[in-house]
């Protein structure tokens, strides 16, 4: 019995050791988090705000002292322009403070750099094992030939953008129909949906597109374009018409000129004349308003 209770004892420790053991290998790996510390030039930006309220912020925010002490120098000291962008930058680290999922503690380094704030935060990096949030061109060249992480809020711009703006074209397979009768969908490499004008008789094809406007919503992004058809061939059939009709005017007018009653000097044909005049004059103005109806038709196509 005395063999079996040790027995189990020993085994009893042993497992409590390896879930010490376990619990002790999370909780370093929970503090090798690397800090972030944040330049003076993305709190002057402020993008940094939206970044953070999206959730996209994975460690602490660690704004050096130095960097608000350059701040408030810039409000003090410098241009109007310059002392309204400081205080917008101080501006942001309240809301940026205020903010209840994201933690941001002021990194106490002293109020001033001698050194420079560039040089303090490449150091504050490599001490603490950290990263860099800049905006600076500069600043991000040397952090990355020091061998430090950088967090550009430009880079990250600069992925998230459209991968075709307005005014670009590319071939677009039409797969379905759109929310307006004329409206014809595709969908890109990536998944974004394509709307395209004016083409629901082309679904099912593969057509030449270019790109008008962009939409970002909440549920993902949109595009809305339109074909590209050449325009000689789009207006080649109007102009033949439009030529067409200017020679049939002058046989129109001939045919009008036919058609007029002989003129007599005799007063017995004077009322006959002048009850045939109406008729003539109806003839001719309809004929005029037939002509001006399709020669307005024509241009209303033409422009558009």
């Amino acid at each position: 019995m005395e063999i079996i209770i040790i027995a189990l004892l020993l085994i009893i420790a042993a497992e409590a050791s390896y879930l010490v053991a376990v619990n002790t290998k999370k909780l370093s790996h929970k503090k090798e988090i690397r800090p972030i510390f944040v330049d003076t030039s993305v709190l002057i930006d402020g993008r940094i705000i939206a970044v953070a309220q999206s959730g996209f912020i994975g460690g602490t925010l660690n704004i050096p002292r130095s960097v608000i002490g350059e701040l408030q120098y810039l409000a003090d000291h410098a241009d109007s322009e310059k002392r309204s962008r400081a205080r917008h930058g101080l501006d942001n680290v309240t809301e940026l403070q205020n903010m209840p999922n994201v933690k941001v503690e002021i990194f106490q380094d002293g109020s001033k750099a001698a050194e420079g704030v560039d040089e303090r935060l490449l150091k504050l990096a490599k001490q603490y094992q950290g990263s860099i949030c800049t905006i600076d061109y500069n600043l991000n060249k040397v952090a990355q030939v020091e061998g430090i992480t950088v967090l550009n809020v430009n880079d990250l711009a600069m992925s998230l953008r459209m991968a075709y703006l307005p005014g670009e074209k590319m071939l677009l397979e039409l797969s379905g129909k759109g929310q307006d009768a004329h409206q014809a969908v595709g969908h890109l490499t990536d998944g974004t949906m394509v709307v395209v004008e004016h083409a629901s008789n082309q679904i099912g094809k593969t057509v030449e597109i270019e790109f008008i406007r962009s939409l970002q919503t909440a549920a993902g992004k949109m595009m809305f374009a339109k074909t590209t058809k050449p325009v000689e061939k789009a207006i080649a059939p109007i102009d033949n018409r439009k030529q067409n009709n200017n020679k049939q005017r002058p046989a129109i007018r001939q045919t009008v000129q036919n058609q007029q009653p002989p003129k007599t000097f005799h007063s017995d044909s004077n009322d006959q004349r002048l009850a045939n005049r109406p008729k003539r004059h109806k003839q001719y103005k309809n004929n005029n308003r037939s002509a001006n109806k399709e020669q307005g038709l024509i241009d209303l196509v033409n422009k558009q």
